[in-house]
């Protein structure tokens, strides 16, 4: 039973004071609220501040707040990565709202059609008005304007003008609407305008985005404006009262923005139980964000209670598919069973016996004083209610320079962070659906500052979302994402970036500027630098890489220019988690500038190629063997993951080795993170299934053998007359520590002197091309344009730098560099989202208007929803009166549209398979009853599954075509057997075969 204990803080009373004009609104005893709009209503849960007020408003009446609020939505158009997740009616029905708090306008002010807004605002509040959410009555609604632009006079945001011009325009409208329809509407364009006047600080974080000061000023306004009231309470139980709300927001945030929402509701969630285990994950966290709704009451009147979660459904029990032992490895022993150079050593640096809070490392860098920092996602798929939230970043010491940590700090705690970076004295680390910024302002190694730089990044499959980051040479911070998920990001600079394609994006801290960069598919993992600023990605599912490069092709009525993409080598291994350039004082020569990439299921280990510079900035990789791996045979082959891994008992690997990413110390010692664990694959198993570990981890440490260790170059706190010498440095990794240092230094006194430090290098030293290349792109990271210095190194003697000058003048010419991802017809997952609600998609044309061509194709359906197991309604054919069975089955997002065929014993058949899907496919005949049997000796094959286009040989095998790129087409000619039967077609591909399969009927 709940226990009340009694705040010892004395709680002020609530006074209730009219403010100037009539109380517009008021809350009731029960009342649900539900805030809908884009980032600007997602945000104040966060802060909790509006509630908090509320709530202390009506100590008395039990009023439940859920934030609805989605970066980039509009009043019309909700874009979702599946239809799965529901509409925003669903969502209103099962919260039962019967008051809505609407923020919208923002999002839909870049399209400069007010009187458009207007009738889409008109119609949500006309349908809102037929829906009676709580099965009682309709909804009461308040609007709300989008707040004003903040000038924050700094030359790297817009100064809001032109974006005030459309957002006056946009609150003059939904004015209107609100008088036509009598609806309560607060002016929050005026207010902020009045309050941006008044304040000393900011109150926003890029012009836009309310920081926490923002949303307290704001929420206050709210109050006393729309409710008529002014809120006295004391500090200290204001305090307490916000952090029940925002503890209960938390809860709220997981159940509503649940990660991997593939895996609950989407193109996985039929996959070993997912949706069921899953659909009961929901109603475990509403329970328990119910259960945290009376701690925030009991608050409200001065009371506190006790959570009791003894009310909360049990988890599903959920099985395991792994039929073997599973044991782990000591992980010194782990070491013996490696295999790695002669002229190299490994020990270990850490590991979870003396630090298990760097459990399932997936992610890792080195800080400029030289710590090894690890991501550790140890609720590794994602976090399960009821159970600690151990996710964080932890900082490895070593105090003794012995190479192996002493010490183990957690900096903060973030849940799933599957990428991070250091920038301004601080970390970006993903934390989808959001980017955070922390930073540690006291010196104790803990983060005091928490802030979203960024929202609206895709979450619908946690092993797609974005990874990798890195801190490029232009100053943005550049990651990769997969597959499946839905990406809306709102900025201060244009309407949200909406996209479904897999690929390279980047993202600049400085500006708040986001964009696209170029398509990888399907699983995007990998990225890196060279000296020159070349940059290469890696595909985890394929094991595909490519250089990206600057392409612009000028005709004489025509001038574009994008970044492509081209094959940097034939690939070997797969699948890859991340990629790595050694440039080390301390490795031998022959392993400088080699292009690691780590592989976790089948070689599980890393390989080592090497780079060749061609003309015009091509580079071309060769492999060159083997940097490391488990167990003495780098060919082993007779495991799978898609299914229980089989281990020989003559093994000598580790079964459970899963090197997962790698950077260079300062010193020059190579670290590389171990994953641990048994399951690493999302498909074909659940997402709690039994033998995935959340306890596991290691760091270990590569060196050269009878070469000492260096001093470690110092970075962190140098002068930056000492950080500009830096650029002189010829390792890779000095140099980028230093553009990180750099980067949270006065920006005019960096570049003021770098510009002296650049004048004084000999321009006839060929050494010095790097250096002021480095100098030029300090100017770029630092926002600032230095036109005399990029027309020298335009005309530099090195090719190089003139290809790298090249990029820095597109960014730097009124050419737009901003590119919006192309759509995403064909990707995987896409053709299932939905975008237009159903009031605006569904009237008629001549009173809606055409949708806007940003959003084409974005209706409120765009395909049909996967049966269990195989493309609903796909259709069945009957070829036996035909002279030749002539057929198409088309291979898009995952699925054969055709699911069965009929033909005559012995009859000629001529099938055709269309890839039309960015992944690659095949399609194999099999012997009945043979389809998971060949489907697993094709994931047997491992490294030589490319080769062989994953076709195994076995006599069940009867016909196959090779394995398909995407959009392209291969003829396969056969007679069918003579025997009657079943046959499936298959495709074997690793992990497709459980969901792209057929049958051809024979008889």
């Amino acid at each position: 039973m709940n226990g009340i204990i009694k705040i010892t803080a004395i709680l002020a009373a609530v006074v209730m004071a009219g403010c100037t004009g009539n109380q517009t609104f008021k809350l009731e005893k029960g009342d649900r609220i539900a805030i809908v709009g884009n980032s600007l209503a997602e945000r104040m849960q966060h802060d909790g501040w509006l509630e908090t007020y509320l709530q202390a408003t009506y100590p008395d009446d039990q009023l439940v707040f859920r934030n609805l609020g989605y970066s980039g939505d509009q009043v019309h158009y909700r874009p979702r990565a599946h239809k799965g997740f529901g509409d925003s009616d669903s969502h209103l029905k099962n919260m039962r709202a019967n008051v809505i708090f609407a923020f919208f306008g923002y999002n839909e002010s870049f399209e400069n059609k007010p009187e458009e807004f207007r009738q889409q605002l008109g119609s949500w509040i006309d349908h809102v008005r037929a829906q009676p959410y709580d099965s009682v009555k309709t909804a009461r609604i308040v609007l709300f304007s989008p707040i004003a632009h903040e000038n924050l006079e700094t030359p790297n945001l817009p100064d809001g003008s032109e974006n005030n011009v459309r957002l006056q325009a946009y609150t003059d409208a939904m004015a209107a609407v609100a008088k036509e329809k009598d609806v309560p509407f607060v002016d929050l364009f005026a207010a902020t305008q009045k309050m941006y006047e008044d304040s000393e600080t900011p109150l926003t974080l890029n012009g836009v985005h309310l920081n926490e000061k923002g949303n307290e000023e704001v929420a206050r306004y709210i109050v006393e404006t729309a409710f008529g009231s002014r809120v006295k309470m004391d500090p200290v139980a204001i305090d307490s009262l916000r952090s029940a709300v925002v503890d209960k927001n938390g809860y709220w945030f997981h159940r509503y923005r649940t990660i991997s929402g593939n895996d609950v509701w989407g193109t996985r969630s039929i996959q070993d139980g997912n949706y069921a285990t899953l659909q009961r994950e929901l109603q475990m966290l509403d329970t328990m964000t119910a259960n945290r709704d009376k701690r925030v009451w009991a608050r409200a009147q001065g009371n506190d209670i006790e959570i009791d979660d003894s009310n909360v459904p049990e988890p599903l029990i959920v099985g395991t598919h792994i039929t073997r032992e599973v044991t782990y490895v000591d992980p010194e022993e782990a070491i013996d069973r490696m295999t790695f150079p002669d002229d190299l050593q490994v020990n270990l640096f850490a590991s979870e016996k003396e630090f298990p809070e760097i459990a399932k490392p997936v992610a890792m860098q080195i800080d400029t004083k030289g710590q090894v920092w690890v991501a550790s996602w140890a609720t590794y798929p994602k976090w399960e209610p009821m159970r600690p939230m151990n996710d964080r970043l932890v900082t490895l010491t070593d105090t003794d320079n012995d190479g192996v940590a002493d010490k183990a700090t957690t900096f903060a705690f973030v849940p799933h962070p599957t990428g991070f970076e250091f920038w301004n004295d601080g970390v970006i680390v993903v934390s989808a659906p959001d980017i955070l910024f922390l930073k540690d302002t006291t010196g104790d190694g803990v983060a005091d500052v928490r802030t979203r730089l960024f929202g609206g990044i895709g979450s619908d499959d946690t092993h797609h979302t974005a990874n990798n980051l890195i801190y490029g040479p232009d100053g943005n911070i550049y990651y990769q994402r997969g597959i499946f998920i839905l990406e809306n990001v709102e900025t201060p600079w244009r309407k949200s970036d909406e996209s479904g394609t897999p690929g390279l994006y980047r993202l600049n801290p400085r500006t708040f500027d986001f964009s696209f960069v170029v398509e990888n598919s399907p699983n995007a993992h990998g990225i890196s630098f060279d000296k020159w600023g070349n940059q290469f990605i890696t595909d985890g599912t394929t094991g595909k890489a490519f250089q990206v490069y600057y392409d612009r092709k000028v005709t004489s009525t025509t001038d574009s220019s994008r970044f492509a993409k081209r094959p940097l080598f034939e690939p070997t291994v797969r699948p890859l988690t991340s990629n790595q350039l050694i440039s080390s004082s301390n490795l031998p020569a022959q392993y400088q500038n080699n292009f690691l990439v780590y592989n976790v299921i089948g070689f599980q280990g890393m390989k080592r190629y090497r780079l060749d510079y061609k003309p015009q900035g091509v580079v071309e990789g060769t492999e060159i063997g083997n940097f490391l791996f488990t167990g003495d045979d780098p060919a082993f082959t007779p495991h799978t993951e898609a299914a229980p891994r089989v281990v020989p008992p003559d093994y000598t690997g580790d079964p459970n080795f899963r090197p997962s990413d790698g950077a260079v110390g300062l010193d020059g010692a190579l670290y590389f993170a171990d994953w641990q664990n048994a399951v690493i694959t999302h498909s074909p198993y659940n997402l709690r299934d039994a033998s995935r570990d959340q306890i596991h981890g290691r760091v270990y440490r590569i060196t050269a053998k009878n070469k000492p260790i260096g001093p470690a170059v110092r970075v962190h706190g140098e002068s930056v007359e000492n950080l500009l010498e830096l650029f002189k440095n010829p390792y890779d990794n000095i140099r980028h520590q230093a553009r990180v240092e750099l980067s949270g230094r006065n920006s005019d006194e960096v570049i003021k002197k770098a510009q002296a430090w650049a004048a004084k290098l000999d321009r006839s030293e060929k050494e010095n091309a790097l250096p002021l290349l480095e100098v030029l792109w300090l100017h770029q990271q630092h926002n600032r344009v230095n036109r005399e210095l990029l027309v020298e190194l335009l005309k530099s003697p090195e090719e190089h730098v003139r290809i790298a000058a090249q990029k820095v003048a597109w960014f730097w010419s009124e050419r737009a560099s901003h590119l919006a991802a192309p759509d995403p017809a064909g990707v995987p997952g896409m053709e299932f989202r939905i975008g237009y609600e159903s009031f605006w998609a569904d009237r008629d044309s001549s009173r809606a208007g055409t949708p806007d061509a940003a959003h084409a194709g974005h209706g409120k359906e765009t395909a049909k929803t996967p049966s269990k197991g195989k493309a609903a309604a796909a259709p069945a054919l009957d070829f036996r009166e035909k002279e030749t069975a002539a057929l198409t089955i088309v291979a898009v997002r995952m699925e054969f549209d055709v699911s069965e065929f009929t033909v005559k014993a012995g009859q000629r058949v001529e099938l055709t398979l269309d890839n039309q899907d960015l992944m690659q496919h095949n399609l194999l005949i099999v012997a009945p009853g043979a389809a998971d049997e060949v489907a697993g000796l094709a994931i047997d094959l491992q490294e030589e599954g490319l080769a062989k286009a994953y076709v195994p040989e076995s006599g069940k095998v009867l016909h196959h075509t090779g394995l398909l790129d995407g959009h392209t087409k291969e003829v396969l000619s056969f007679r069918a057997p003579t025997a009657p039967g079943d046959y499936p077609f298959v495709c074997t591909f690793p992990g497709h075969a459980p969901v792209m399969r057929g049958v051809m009927h024979v008889k």
